[in-house]
């Protein structure tokens, strides 16, 4: 009797543990491929930094969305634009898990070299001062620059950027929307603002007479602003940009992420990236 009940006591032991392994394997085996839901732990991250204040290359909404992404550090908020979608297209050829983090357009760089992010995909240009500290892709858009004026403004019948003598003209700090205004003769190269949104309210107020914008940005201002005027510039009439368009910025000791990128970057035909900046004109804030 006592032998039994020694053979019983062993087998609930051993029971007991088998169930108690059965209860604590809620981690997957290492060889269990993981589902949609339940994302691999090792899933490399692709840290992009953009304003989020610049459609149609991104902006901010504040509604999920099909097509928009959260940003990490503005809970309850969602990038999206042409910028957004390059960032997703990229992050998915690298087999990486997507982050947008909103950074003032003068801290990108710096966030960039500090590694609080892994790319800067926010409609910057590749220039030789940039080329300073950090590297670039090839380029996934390319730009003009204009002026935008107020429909009464004395300028309105300019068409080179010579014709503007006396002008107050004003630009985004730290981009070529700013620098390139030194090319105009005679002009008030006003102290830029930090972005885009605050250009055209200085405009509005009359606080300048023009503004340098993006050409391609042009239908989405003037939907919201249907009275302004936007003079284009005959090659050889306007600015002189040296350089192509919006590329990638990425720290110098990334060479290999570079190649990657570029590589990604040209599964996209021309086509196919003038469909998608139609479609982020189309589809900016009004």
């Amino acid at each position: 009797m006592k032998m039994t009940r020694r053979i019983i006591s062993i087998l609930l032991a051993a029971l007991m543990i088998l169930a108690l392994a059965a209860c604590g394997g809620s981690a997957p085996a290492a060889s269990q491929a993981p589902t949609a839901e339940a994302p691999a732990a090792d899933v490399k991250q692709f840290r992009v930094g953009m304003e989020c204040a610049y459609a149609p290359s991104n902006w901010q909404e504040d509604t999920a969305t099909d097509s928009n992404y959260p940003i990490e550090n503005v809970p309850g908020a969602y990038a999206e634009g042409y910028d957004v979608q390059i960032a997703k297209h990229i992050a998915d050829s690298l087999g990486c898990e997507l982050v947008i983090v909103k950074l003032a357009w003068s801290g990108l760089i710096e966030a960039l070299n500090q590694g609080q992010i892994d790319a800067i995909i926010a409609g910057m240009a590749d220039t030789a001062e940039r080329r300073e500290s950090i590297n670039f892709s090839a380029p996934y858009h390319v730009t003009e620059y204009a002026l935008m004026l107020l429909p009464d403004s004395r300028f309105v019948g300019g068409t080179t950027i010579h014709d503007f003598s006396g002008a107050s003209i004003l630009g985004q700090k730290d981009t070529k929307l700013d620098t390139v205004i030194d090319q105009m003769d005679g002009v008030n190269h006003l102290p830029p603002v930090d972005s885009v949104p605050n250009m055209i309210s200085r405009l509005d107020q009359g606080t300048c007479d023009a503004i340098v914008i993006n050409l391609e940005n042009a239908p989405g201002y003037l939907a919201l602003n249907p009275d302004y005027v936007v003079v284009e510039f005959a090659e050889g009439d306007g600015f002189d940009l040296g350089f192509n368009g919006s590329c990638v910025g990425l720290r110098k000791s990334d060479d290999a992420l570079c190649q990657d990128i570029n590589a990604s970057l040209a599964e996209y035909s021309q086509e196919d990236f003038d469909q998608l900046w139609a479609w982020a004109v189309e589809n900016q804030p009004n």
